[in-house]
């Protein structure tokens, strides 16, 4: 296992390599960086459980890190805390070592991140276009390698965009998951901390560090009913214009979806994308007046303001109070809409943006192309979901991505789901009561299993009738002495089939199953000891047809 000294070294023989400095503004020096990895070494070495040790990461610039000013990309604004954001503190609990503060659109008002008088910050594929913002710098930080995993926020979309664009993992949790405590508030109602990871399980298990109790009710959450995962899914006539190939990839990650075992659904994205021009067209951009409209006016015509946030947030202090309570009716009025046309769906499925700009093109219109990225991102915060953006694929050589969104609290489910998209599926062989109309078949399902087809094993097993509750068989494979046994090939998501190892009881196994076309898939067997004394019913052809002889009353269910 690699050391956090060694990780340390790797990250800044990495920075070296990639020369992007614009990313940063404080990068720790590196003997402080590695003096922090030494210390995790130490409490490693001790015996300490430390979950995240081995690990760097780094850390959007408007979130409180003791020894590096917070400067939310205004150098004008700077100070210096007095101690670490929550989240900040919990991940150097963990072991991770912080590699150091990263650049942002400025004041976190905007999607493109090149509001910054510390630079533009270039994509990670393909520096002539843009990053996305406002997390810039910790979305490139974890794409080009040198960081494990990045903090951000996301109020309207600023960990998801970039996250989008540089072919990453971005994770926006419920409101109030993740406190905010040490972070500059942009809308402080709205504000989440996100994670980056350039794996769906990494992200997750930064998260589940920087987690906490949410610090308000958790809603009743309907326990859904076993069966595929159900998305939904707009048409393309819904989501407006998107850039050139973009419609085509988001099929294919509907299609994989459904691939996979998922049940599409239709929905109305209406409502959603009417609140999506809420956030900065309407009355809610006056929030971000309050938190640091002040500084703004007092501080006006300064080179340390971008211009373009400087007039976003100076005109929100002349939104009249009476706006905000009409947009606040609206808002609740499409959010009913918005869950009604949701219904019993697990997931929304969505591009994460609806086109990737260049830096030039965001030059030459700084609002308008900034507003467009916005489209399906702005609405998830004020309707109070939550949300996880995927890879899906590319589109002229830059990656394509895809979020889902549910409602709050689903976090854990979003994530499920959203493995259906980075992980191949799997495909299981089953003979017994795992079958179709079997009592156990509701385990797959439940699972996000998929029935591939119906067929037989290779003439190699003997199939017994075991002494269990529910009743089951167990199949071993006997050479030249077996038979030929039905069998169901379901597929599952790959974090599925885990899961249904792991509760496997003995003497059930997984191996390795051959089938009748002479393919080997991964299929239920037994420990042969455990069918000794068990009676032998590989001439019945298979479980269903051993059922079929049973007394009525006697029979286990089918």
């Amino acid at each position: 296992m690699i050391t956090a000294v060694e990780r340390v070294r790797a990250a800044y023989a990495r920075i070296a390599q990639v020369d992007r400095p614009e990313m940063w503004i404080g990068l720790r020096p590196q003997a402080d960086v590695e003096a922090d990895a030494a210390g995790v070494d130490a409490r490693a070495a001790a015996g300490e459980r430390l979950p995240l040790a081995g690990t760097v990461f780094s850390v959007k610039g408007n979130i409180d890190v003791v020894g590096l000013p917070t400067t939310a990309a205004c150098p004008g604004y700077a100070y210096e805390p007095e101690a670490d954001a929550q989240t900040v503190a919990r991940l150097k609990a963990a072991g991770a070592v912080v590699l150091g503060t990263t650049n942002l659109d400025q004041f976190a008002t905007g999607l493109v991140g090149t509001r910054s008088p510390y630079g533009a910050v270039r994509n990670a594929i393909d520096p002539a276009y843009v990053s996305g913002g406002s997390s810039a710098g910790s979305a490139v930080s974890v794409a080009l390698g040198i960081a494990d995993f990045a903090l951000g926020t996301d109020t309207a979309g600023s960990g998801r965009v970039p996250a989008a664009f540089n072919g990453i993992v971005g994770i926006k949790p419920t409101r109030g998951l993740v406190p905010t405590q040490g972070v500059v508030p942009a809308c402080a109602s709205l504000d989440c901390v996100t994670v980056f990871a350039r794996t769906l399980l990494e992200a997750e298990r930064a998260l589940s560090v920087m987690a906490a109790p949410a610090g308000r009710d958790l809603p009743p959450l309907e326990q859904r009913r076993p069966g595929p995962w159900r998305i939904a899914v707009p048409g393309l006539e819904q989501l407006g214009e998107l850039d050139k190939g973009w419609g085509e990839a988001f099929e294919a990650a509907a299609l994989r979806l459904a691939d996979a075992g998922a049940e599409l659904l239709p929905v109305d994205l209406a409502p959603f994308t009417e609140a999506a021009t809420m956030l900065y067209e309407g009355a809610f951009v006056a929030e971000r007046y309050t938190a640091v409209g002040s500084f703004i006016d007092a501080h006006a015509g300064s080179e340390d303001l971008d211009p373009t946030v400087a007039g976003i947030i100076s005109r929100a202090r002349d939104i009249p109070a009476h706006r905000l309570y009409a947009d606040q009716e609206k808002l609740a009025s499409l959010r009913s809409r918005a869950l009604a046309s949701l219904g019993d769906a697990d997931a929304l499925l969505l591009p994460t943006a609806p086109g990737h700009p260049t830096i030039a093109e965001v030059a030459a219109d700084p609002l308008g192309a900034n507003a467009r990225l916005g489209r399906f991102t702005n609405s998830t915060n004020l309707f109070d979901l939550a949300a996880v953006a995927v890879p899906a694929g590319e589109v002229k050589g830059r990656p394509f991505g895809v979020m889902l969104i549910g409602s709050a609290f689903t976090d854990e489910r979003l994530a499920h789901i959203a493995q259906l998209l980075t992980a191949p599926p799997l495909r299981l062989a089953v003979v017994g009561a795992h079958l179709s109309g079997q009592p156990l078949n509701g385990q797959l399902l439940s699972l996000g299993g998929r029935l591939v087809r119906r067929t037989t094993t290779a003439p190699a097993y003997r199939l017994y009738a075991l002494n269990t509750t529910p009743a089951k068989p167990g199949l071993v494979r006997a050479g030249a002495g077996g038979g030929a046994i039905e069998a169901e090939v379901w597929q599952l998501p790959a974090e599925g089939l885990g899961a249904f190892l792991a509760a496997l009881p003995r003497p059930m196994a997984l191996g390795s199953l051959e089938l009748a076309d002479g393919s080997f898939v991964t299929g239920f067997l037994c420990e042969p000891e455990a069918v000794e004394g068990a009676r032998d019913i590989t001439s019945f052809g298979g479980w269903r047809g051993y059922l079929a002889t049973l007394p009525g009353p006697e029979a286990p269910p089918r």
